[in-house]
């Protein structure tokens, strides 16, 4: 597939276009790779997916992938790749000949890291032997699976493809592929779920032996189904006693929150998430797909693209739907509502490194959180308290302008 670049013309918010600091350094670079389509679209779920038809157009689909990347390599030149995550939707539906071709045309365009991390994210309905066997011989070394919970009645609440057995299943079927390192997606706070049930649910998560869990409360998003039709879920009180067994469950069993809702064994963090929450680049293809890019200059340039698959695979349109460069102003906020996520939050010195800006820039902001008691009081680092963990929307209040 061929393109005239039609990028949307650049979009400067506040005194975006006044002095800033060259960066020292560019930060690690980092690849995202979305795949929408699904078997089904689960009613709570708000992300850019798809339900797939019979056969998907997995060709054409790699074939603009690759084209949208090299609308993007100018902003990378003589970078490397440290990680690259395939999201969706189902990035699993996808042959390991389709996604094989895909990273080799990656790697011809962007060196990657020796040392590169690939997450592939999955659904157990789509485990098959070979197919994940073929898919760690293409270099992908780490799974993200869908399991949200291993009980019917709540997996059919949520609208979920699986049952329990396969869920448990999936996690085996990963080490048997090949796969050491893996992360499995649970959630809590489900329709009708105890104390009991969601401790049952984090105890079979355990015992399957994952790397690092994701473990986060069910939310209503608008523009899903559970936001028109609201199920029936726990009361505060119950969301709260649920929150704190958990936390102790996986500290018991050596899991460290290193994120509001990230687990992981020691030295099993996800690096291409860290990337995102320290203020990282990386470059953002497929449909809907989002991208931060800094440039030597100074300039910290948000980009997204085209986000109906039926629009992103027309030649008549353009891939990318805008771009912005972020004011001096927006700064702060956009930071650290990613840094402040980790519970060690991250050395002050990476804000000017990462952004071009003085400390100075944060100072009337961290003032009011430290006496607010939100902000811990450390010079040398931006760290949230356990309050202001709790309260991370009141805590990015004080640094918005």
């Amino acid at each position: 597939m061929t393109r005239e670049s039609t990028a949307s013309p650049l979009i400067f918010g506040g005194d975006a276009q006044s002095p800033r600091a060259a960066l020292p350094v560019l930060p690690p670079l980092a690849l995202y790779i979305h795949i929408p389509w699904c078997v089904r679209k689960c009613p709570y779920c708000d992300f850019n997916s798809h339900t797939a038809s019979p056969v998907l157009p997995e060709e054409e689909y790699v074939d603009a992938l690759l084209a949208d990347l090299d609308q993007d390599l100018h902003a990378v030149y003589g970078r490397e790749l440290s990680s690259i995550f395939f999201g969706g939707g189902t990035p699993s539906l996808f042959s390991a000949a389709a996604l094989g071709r895909l990273l080799n045309g990656v790697e011809q365009r962007i060196p990657f890291a020796h040392d590169i991390e690939i997450t592939l994210e999955a659904n157990p309905g789509t485990f098959e032997q070979d197919k994940f066997v073929a898919y760690r011989k293409l270099g992908i070394n780490r799974l993200s699976i869908g399991i949200q919970s291993f009980q019917q009645e709540k997996l059919q609440a949520l609208g979920r493809i699986h049952n329990g057995d396969e869920a448990v299943r999936a996690a085996g079927m990963a080490r048997q592929a090949g796969f050491d390192n893996f992360n499995l997606d649970l959630m809590h706070g489900l329709p009708d779920q105890s104390l009991d049930d969601a401790l049952a649910d984090l105890r079979t998560a355990i015992a399957l032996k994952p790397t690092h869990l994701s473990w986060y409360q069910l939310t209503l998003e608008p523009n899903t189904v559970f936001w028109n039709q609201p199920p029936t879920l726990p009361e505060d009180d119950t969301l709260w006693d649920i929150q704190e067994a958990g936390q102790a469950l996986l500290a018991e069993h050596g899991y460290v929150q290193y994120e509001v809702s990230a687990y992981a064994l020691p030295g099993r963090p996800a690096r291409h998430n860290l990337n995102y929450w320290s203020f990282g680049d990386f470059i953002g293809i497929g449909a809907g797909a989002h991208g931060k890019l800094s440039h030597p200059d100074g300039r910290i340039v948000r980009t997204w693209k085209t986000r109906l698959p039926k629009d992103y695979l027309n030649p008549a349109k353009s891939f990318k739907a805008g771009e912005k460069a972020l004011a001096n102003d927006e700064m702060p906020f956009e930071f650290l509502m990613n840094a402040l996520r980790l519970t060690e939050g991250v050395e002050s010195r990476l804000y000017p490194e990462r952004t071009g800006m003085t400390l100075e820039s944060l100072a009337e902001g961290r003032r009011e959180a430290e006496q607010s008691g939100l902000l811990q009081v450390e010079p040398s680092r931006l760290v949230a308290t356990t309050r202001g963990q709790l309260f991370l929307n009141d805590l990015l209040q004080k640094f918005l302008t």
